[in-house]
Formats: C-alpha cells, sequence, structure tokens
C-alpha cells in the first residue's frame, strides 16, 4: 500500500518528485553531472579528504607567490580539520602569506543583527585564528588588513570590499543541511519571486537563519543545544560565491554508523533542479570542484533503529 503526503510546511523547496529523483541517486552514479567543469569526487577516507583541501589551500597560494599575484580566498568554519593541516605546511614551508586576502564567509548575529564578537565562544573568528591563523607562524601570517570577516559594520559593504580586490579567486565551502551556502539561507529564495537573475546577484546580509540550519549547528558544535545557536548571521551574498573564478566545495557530514545528515541534501545540491529554494544547486552551474566523504555519499536508505 502506499502512503502519499506532502513535505513539511516549513520547508521552501517543495519539489517531492525531485526530491524522490535525489534521493535515488545511487554511490556509482553520484559523480555523474552534464556541466563536466562541476567535478564531484568521492573521498572514501576523513583523514585523506582534510589533507587534500589542506593541499588545495596551500598549492594555490604557493602557485600564486610564484606567479607573483595576489591570491584572494573566501573561507569557511566549516569543515575546519583542514586549516591545522594547512598551517603546518605553511610553517614547515616558510611559504609566506603576505600576498593573501581572505574574507571569511560569515559570523553569527543576534535577533538585531549585531554580529558575535571574537571573545564569544562560538564565534566564527575566534574558530579561525584558534584553527588557522594563529596556528600560522607569526612572520608568515597575511598582514592583519588584509584577513577579513563579516559583522554589523561593514556587512554592507563586504561584496564590495571583495570586488574591490578583484574577485576571490577561490570560495571554499561546505553544504548545509537545508542546502545553504556560506549562511545564504533557502528561504530568502521567496524574496526574489523567480527571478533568478536578481538572485544570482544578490550581495552580502544580515539574514534569519533557517530552522534546519539552527537544528545542524547544534547538532554539531553546540552539544545538541539547539538554545544556544544564534537567531541570524551575515553571510556572503551568493553573487559573491558564484562570482569567485573557482569553486572548491567539501562535504563531510558523516556521524559514523550509518548516520549521515548530509546524505539527501548532497544528491539534491548536486543533481536536483538548480532553484533559488536549494541555494547550493547554482554550484552546478559553475566551475566547481564538489567532493563528498564516502559515509556521504552512501545510498539514501530508510533505516529503522
Amino acid at each position: 500500500m502506499t502512503f502519499e503526503y506532502s513535505l513539511s510546511a516549513f520547508l521552501p523547496f517543495r519539489d517531492a518528485a525531485a526530491a524522490k529523483a535525489a534521493r535515488e541517486i545511487t554511490r556509482e552514479q553520484i559523480t555523474q553531472h552534464a556541466n563536466p567543469d562541476f567535478r564531484i569526487r568521492v573521498e572514501d577516507d576523513r583523514a585523506a579528504l582534510y589533507q587534500a583541501f589542506a593541499d588545495d589551500i596551500v598549492d594555490r597560494i604557493r602557485a600564486a607567490r610564484d606567479e607573483g599575484r595576489k591570491f584572494v580566498a573566501i573561507l569557511p568554519v566549516g569543515p575546519v580539520p583542514q586549516y591545522e593541516i594547512a598551517a603546518r605546511t605553511i610553517n614547515a614551508e616558510g611559504l609566506s602569506l603576505d600576498h593573501v586576502v581572505t574574507f571569511n564567509m560569515d559570523e553569527y548575529a543576534d535577533e538585531e543583527g549585531r554580529t558575535a564578537p571574537e571573545s564569544w565562544e562560538g564565534s566564527f573568528k575566534s574558530a579561525m585564528w584558534e584553527n588557522f591563523f594563529g596556528r600560522v607562524d607569526e612572520h608568515l601570517r597575511p598582514r592583519a588588513e588584509n584577513i577579513h570577516f563579516p559583522d554589523s559594520d561593514n556587512i554592507a559593504d563586504y561584496s564590495r570590499m571583495i570586488e574591490d580586490e578583484g574577485g576571490a579567486d577561490v570560495c571554499y565551502g561546505g553544504i548545509g543541511w537545508s542546502g545553504h551556502i556560506a549562511f545564504w539561507e533557502p528561504h530568502l529564495g521567496f524574496e526574489f519571486e523567480g527571478d533568478l537573475g536578481a538572485y544570482r546577484a544578490a550581495p552580502s546580509r544580515i539574514v534569519e537563519l533557517h530552522p534546519m540550519t539552527i537544528m545542524q549547528n547544534a547538532l554539531h558544535t553546540f552539544g545538541a543545544d539547539w538554545s544556544w545557536v544564534p537567531p541570524k548571521a551575515a553571510t556572503v551574498g551568493i553573487k559573491d560565491i558564484l562570482e569567485a573564478k573557482h569553486r572548491s566545495f567539501w562535504l563531510d557530514g558523516d556521524l559514523g554508523g550509518g548516520v549521515s545528515w548530509q546524505r539527501f541534501i548532497a544528491r539534491l545540491v548536486a543533481h536536483g533542479p538548480v532553484n533559488e529554494f536549494v541555494p547550493g544547486s547554482f554550484l552546478q552551474e559553475t566551475r566547481c570542484d564538489y567532493t563528498i566523504l564516502g559515509g556521504v555519499a552512501d545510498d539514501v536508505r530508510l533505516t529503522m533503529s
């Protein structure tokens, strides 16, 4: 007997047929894509994935140095383990980051849109200094004026700041449970009333976090305490991600024991319809490396425990 039902009302993406099609994509099929520049790869070893991520960062920094040019990167907080590996390599090589300009993707904010101070334990700025910048030998770090974080004061100008540097050479990131990239949330799509041109051109802003984002971040950062997760965030715009010269996205959301919160959304982003209610789906139209941990690539199955 079949059981028919609609998707929950709080979900902005409501195409049940497209969701079913994404769900049924097998591990063997997941790397296939019509856009040859959207390059999907599965890496079964978690340590190897983080090493490859770190190598990607360092290789691009080194190449820019060797070519005598500036290197501009949009950086996420999540995944994080690659930063310590990258810092070790930078220190071992004595690789100066004097030519590096960074823009972090996002930062938490309160209900009034005031961004978290670095002194707050959950701030992304403190996480980046703890995991990356602070681990790079001081004489090798980027100049202080070249390390940027979005905040309440600069968010209206953050996209322009990236443009003033010539745009990003690369945007790194992951995929949220809701399908967001950075904190560009799925419900923002309603504002554009189907105008995808305007959507693609949308700049940095303060956003209300989607309920799925609250739950996801509670799970992996705040000890599963959803009351601890701030309600808003400052984020780069979808335009900043799409206008980067390259994108490099890494999906490591596997909890072990056959459980992965990212298994379905990895498929919907990569193989579902390009639409404003799954922000990550716009990566399909770009030049992008999309690396998936093996446990995330495994088939989506119904389980009872």
